[in-house]
Parts: C-alpha cells; structure tokens; sequence
C-alpha cells in the first residue's frame, strides 16, 4: 500500500512540475536596482534582457525597482547637477536598452524617498517617467513584491 501512495504521490509532482515547465504560471519578478556604476546597471539590464527572453514576455511579470544611487540609470546627464544624485546615466544607448525592456512589459519603478531626497523631478529629470512609476518608497515596495510572490534578484 505505501508503494502505491510513494508512486501516486510521485505522478502527482510530475504532472505539478510538467503545469509549471509548461508555462502554465506567470513568473513574478522583482529585480532591485540601487547603484550608480553604469556597467553595473547595464549588465543588470542585460540580465533583465536575458530573463524575459529564457521564459517569453508572455510569461512573465518584471518590475525594476530603483532607489538610491540606482536613480541614476533613468537621470538624464544634463539633469544631473540640479540634483544630489552622484551619476547620472540615462545616456542614449541606455535608453534604447530601456525602451526595448519596456516593449516587452518590464516595468520600471521609481522611489518617491529618492526623488524627494535627491531632489530630483521626476518629469524632467527622469528618462520615460510616469507618475504611476512612482512608488512612496523602493525597498517598501520590494517588501510588498516579495509578499504578493514575486522573486527578488539582486544582480
């Protein structure tokens, strides 16, 4: 009998894992960006890159969440000394690699503690910014990501 329930039980993970390997759940993902080394959020956009391309923008839900010196992947050069950011690196080929995440659904979210402590505008100063963008505080909104069940990469 308890051959016959290890085997049953084994099938039924089986047939779990085949509905997750086949797409069947939406991946959730928060990845957190909070320095201001250019290569270092490039190379973290490239891994954004990556991921959605391995699972299919269609099987997943992407947010960025920016705070701190992270800002600064979206802070326009020329909006850099108006601020207290350190860097400033929403040059064209970042934007470029921003926009292409954007079409395939990344979402980028900003912190409102950054933009108010930094001092900076978030309708000027910020590449491709919209007020629905804004959350009151990046590493909060990591803590609620991670409760609604979204995994959290720090790259």
């Amino acid at each position: 009998m308890i051959k016959i329930l290890k085997a049953g039980l084994l099938g039924a993970l089986v047939l779990l894992a085949g509905f997750v390997s086949a797409g069947e759940a939406k991946q959730k993902v928060a990845y957190h960006i909070n320095g201001g080394d250019p290569a270092q959020q490039s190379a973290a956009l490239g891994n954004v890159l990556n991921h959605v391309n391995a699972v299919g923008a269609e099987n997943i839900d992407l947010k960025v969440v920016l705070h701190g010196d992270g800002l600064s992947l979206l802070l326009y050069p020329d909006a850099m000394a108006r601020t207290k950011m350190k860097t400033a690196n929403a040059t064209d080929e970042m934007q470029v690699k921003i926009a292409g995440l954007k079409e395939k659904g990344v979402q980028f979210q900003v912190c409102g503690n950054t933009l108010k402590g930094r001092n900076v505008d978030a309708d000027n100063d910020l590449y491709d910014v919209k007020p629905a963008d804004v959350v009151p505080s990046g590493v909060a909104q990591l803590g609620t990501l991670q409760s609604q069940g979204y995994a959290y990469i720090k790259p």
